[in-house]
């Protein structure tokens, strides 16, 4: 697992995380900077996934795969779903899912290094 883009995911969603944080607290719907934000970080977790199936189709990577595979699945299905209930709740609830969106991943992706770090 490439530990750069890990560390890039979870800066990236910790940085969206507190975007969404401040137009909550404003009372502001989502925006298209944190729609485009969002939308980058799809991008990041797709090239981590992918670092992490190459991984583990060269025979590296811990005994727990399934566990690891489930992150990987979740990971990649947050920020849209997140985007999306937020584009549908237009007041600053739609903002507070991107919140916890942001926060998810970045949880989501420090569980995966330890996964695979063995420290599970």
């Amino acid at each position: 697992m490439n530990t750069v883009v890990s560390t890039i995911v979870i800066v990236a969603s910790l940085l969206l995380m507190l975007a969404s944080l401040i137009v909550a607290i404003r009372n502001r719907p989502m925006g298209m900077v944190l729609l485009v934000g969002f939308a980058v970080l799809e991008v990041a977790i797709l090239v981590q996934a992918g670092f992490v199936i190459a991984a583990v189709a060269g025979g590296e990577g811990p005994d727990e795969k399934v566990t690891l595979f489930g992150y990987v699945a979740g990971q990649v299905v947050i920020p849209p779903a997140g985007v999306f209930l937020a584009l549908a709740e237009r007041s600053r609830w739609g903002s507070a899912i991107l919140v916890v969106a942001g926060f998810a991943i970045a949880v989501m992706t420090g569980r995966m290094l330890q996964i695979w770090q063995g420290g599970a």
